[in-house]
């Protein structure tokens, strides 16, 4: 009740064009840790996340959306595979294994694709910048990927491998699945 005593005022000497006291200003409200200030304390909004899609593989953790301009180049291929690693790292096999080509969902199913991870009390992945090539209408992005953890009574665990994203090259009848990058093949050692 007290806030609205304060309020009412400010509000009504602000639109007379009247400043308020500081007496008169109305309690800031605390910024939540998901925002920035800047030096005007202007609340700026976090960047808007891509909706979680197997074709994407990205969720309101993932990284923010891209212009369709950047989508089609390398920061879009790194954007899948920022968004796999997310989801090993958060433990959501599911959602990372739904990223994988056909070839790799049937080299490993998705139980056997979660198991692989099971030794891991905690994993971090770490994708180094990759390279792009492009071959008869298809663009390839292979980059080197480790996940370095520790198991469960604390001993090193690591996997090393590659993967290879491919997007067409906007080729007429290709489907928008093909125009997205998406997972061509992953290869980890020590993997069944």
């Amino acid at each position: 009740m007290k806030t609205c005593a304060i309020l009412v005022p400010a509000l009504l000497l602000v639109s007379c064009g009247q400043a308020p006291t500081p007496q008169e200003q109305a309690p800031t409200p605390a910024v939540s840790s998901a925002t920035e200030t800047n030096a005007d304390t202007k609340v700026i909004a976090p960047p808007e996340r891509a909706p979680a899609t197997e074709a994407n593989g990205a969720d309101e953790r993932g990284p923010a959306l891209l212009t369709p301009e950047a989508e089609r180049g390398v920061e879009g291929a790194r954007h899948v595979l920022l968004s796999f690693a997310r989801a090993i790292e958060l433990e959501d096999y599911g959602q990372a294994w739904a990223m994988l080509g056909r070839a790799d969902k049937q080299k490993w199913s998705e139980a056997t694709f979660a198991a692989m991870f099971a030794t891991f009390a905690k994993a971090t992945v770490t994708i180094p910048v990759g390279t792009m090539e492009g071959a008869a209408g298809s663009s390839y992005y292979t980059a080197p990927l480790t996940i370095t953890g520790s198991d469960k009574d604390g001993r090193p665990v690591r996997m090393a491998g590659e993967a290879v994203l491919r997007r067409v090259n906007d080729v007429d009848g290709a489907t928008p699945a093909q125009l997205r990058w998406h997972f061509e093949t992953l290869t980890l050692d020590g993997a069944p």
